[in-house]
């Protein structure tokens, strides 16, 4: 007896079933879940664990070779030494001159201190900005692990490995919070302070008769006097504060620095040790001409500490205006 012959199976004969007759309603129902096929999703319950089970194998893997890459990464790490430190660092090996108070977030741009002396609303502005720059330097608790491990330094008396020295802003003449910074007086003050390189050490100008030719004639006296009369301080970065032009020169008046004129050398190198401040100057403009602007330029002055100005190595400019 023959065999029935079979008909070949079409692979594009499903593409010409006829359309299901469901609703999308009812369609999306069963997508989520088909009692008669046991579904959902689209999937059985089998696949869904062998897909899930090797997702969560798959990325707990790719996990612990992440955390294993970064457990050895930070191996090669101090928390408190940067890995590269000097000419090898991007910081490299000229610190930058930083002034305070700042023009406000708004302009952020502008390196112009302008304000009206008689108008207490006007240059509170700066005063409180100066106020909160400070705040750290009045409040040795507020600066992690800060009066635990101050020491009080001077010339003859370095801190000991660990320890810092203190910045005692009480030494400040007029620059204080008592008295405005003199704002009010029409007399600012501009406190400077010298970038932190790690490990950077000062080359000091400490001989007065190996002074660079384009220094200030004041500054030169000064260090002569200093060399003089208190032979033991020369070991400082030396601050000076000028016009930048000639009408600037005329228009910027009197200039006094306090504590000093300088940054002490013991104060350096900075090893980012805990509770760690950088020394300031306060630069005390004593009777700036009102009405013009004044533009000023202050340079930090050592033999390792090149000035630019395009780059604002080793100087900073800002512009002073009193009403």
């Amino acid at each position: 007896m023959p065999k029935p012959v079979e008909e070949p199976f079409d692979q594009f004969q499903q593409y010409y079933r006829t359309p299901s007759n469901r609703s999308a309603a009812e369609s999306f129902r069963l997508f989520l879940w088909n009692p008669e096929e046991g579904v959902i999703f689209g999937r059985t319950p089998s696949s869904w664990s062998k897909i899930g089970t090797f997702y969560i194998v798959f990325y707990s893997v790719l996990a612990a070779l992440v955390a294993l890459c970064m457990w050895v990464f930070f191996q090669t790490l101090d928390p408190r030494i940067p890995k590269w430190q000097m000419d090898q660092s991007l910081i490299g090996t000229n610190p930058g001159l930083g002034f305070r108070p700042l023009p406000s977030e708004d302009n952020v741009e502008s390196t112009l201190i302008y304000y009206k002396g008689t108008d207490e609303k006007n240059y509170k502005l700066w005063t409180d900005a100066l106020d909160d720059f400070l705040q750290d330097y009045r409040t040795p608790g507020q600066v992690s692990g800060r009066g635990q491990n101050i020491y009080n330094c001077n010339y003859k008396q370095e801190p000991p490995h660990g320890m810092v020295c203190d910045v005692d802003i009480k030494q400040y003449g007029p620059c204080t919070l008592e008295n405005h910074y003199n704002y009010h007086k029409s007399a600012p003050c501009i406190f400077l302070k010298l970038n932190k390189i790690y490990g950077w050490r000062p080359e000091f100008y400490n001989v007065s008769t190996d002074l660079p030719g384009n220094m200030p004639d004041d500054l030169k006296q000064y260090i002569k006097d200093k060399e003089t009369n208190q032979k033991d301080e020369m070991n400082t970065v030396w601050i000076s504060c000028e016009g930048e032009n000639a009408a600037d020169v005329e228009h910027i008046g009197p200039i006094k620095y306090y504590p000093r004129r300088g940054f002490p050398g013991y104060y350096y190198p900075y090893e980012n040790s805990e509770g760690y401040l950088s020394p300031l100057v306060a630069v005390n403009f004593e009777r700036p001409v009102h009405g013009v602007v004044i533009n000023i330029e202050c340079k930090a002055w050592a033999h390792n500490i090149k000035h630019d100005r395009h780059e604002r190595m080793g100087t900073v400019h800002f512009e002073l205006m009193l009403d």
